[in-house]
């Protein structure tokens, strides 16, 4: 299988070095990570040599080792999850929710985009603080006990919701729901663009949702393209 023929989300997975080039061209790897590199090329107008050239490119690179989660313990894997990306959400957006205010104050009445990314940021925050709730006190609990229990031989821990699939089917769909959110405030602000003119918390709220929006995305990518599918392929094997 080519390159060009794999989805993102593949590439991601066998080359987590990708995820900066991806990041850098724009091409969704988490919750739109499934079509091909080549169909994602052209929905975002993108010269697929390009792509690639930037791939093969980051591979060859020596840097800052780049975690790969694929191949660690779930135990250990929800638990960089919660410590690294759950409480960078829960520390990052109280304070983008300031500097919203602030920049909506100030500015608001001649840059009428940023009533609405304050609005939508409001509302990404209300539901990201109820996901990460569900997933900390219920689902990822309840994966790491599935794979104590299988790694000592013992019957599969209690649950509630029938198979591991149902709540990895909800918080899959919330994941989209936060994706299309933080997509929105990308395009009302221009790509994170301030005006020429704008003061340093402007400059500064617009640098943090641009790092929110990466942080995001590779929370989203360890979730359903790593944890997840890890989980129910666990459980199966129990069956």
């Amino acid at each position: 299988m080519t390159a060009t023929t794999q989805t993102v989300r593949e590439i991601a997975l066998e080359q987590p070095t990708a995820i900066r080039v991806f990041e850098k061209f724009g091409i969704d790897y988490c919750c739109g990570g499934r079509r091909p590199l080549a169909e994602a090329c052209v929905a975002g107008n993108l010269e697929i040599d390009s792509v690639i050239a930037a791939l093969e490119e980051a591979a060859k690179k020596t840097g800052p080792r780049v975690e790969n989660w694929a191949g660690k313990s779930l135990d250990s894997l929800s638990s960089h999850i919660v410590t690294t990306h759950h409480a960078y959400v829960k520390r990052e957006l109280p304070r983008l929710a300031l500097l919203a205010q602030k920049v909506v104050n100030r500015h608001g009445s001649t840059k009428t985009e940023l009533p609405v990314v304050a609005a939508t940021l409001s509302q990404l925050d209300e539901e990201l603080s109820q996901h990460l709730a569900k997933e900390e006190a219920v689902l990822f609990p309840y994966v790491v006990s599935l794979e104590q229990s299988v790694s000592l031989g013992t019957d599969k821990p209690h649950r509630c919701f029938g198979t591991v699939a149902n709540p990895i089917a909800m918080m899959t769909r919330e994941h989209d729901a936060a994706g299309s959110l933080i997509a929105e405030i990308h395009r009302l602000s221009g790509n994170f663009t301030a005006p020429e003119d704008a003061c340093p918390t402007f400059h500064a709220f617009y640098d943090g949702l641009r790092e929110f929006e990466q942080d995001l995305h590779q929370h989203i990518h360890l979730e359903n393209n790593i944890l997840f599918p890890r989980a129910i392929e666990l459980e199966n094997s129990t069956c």
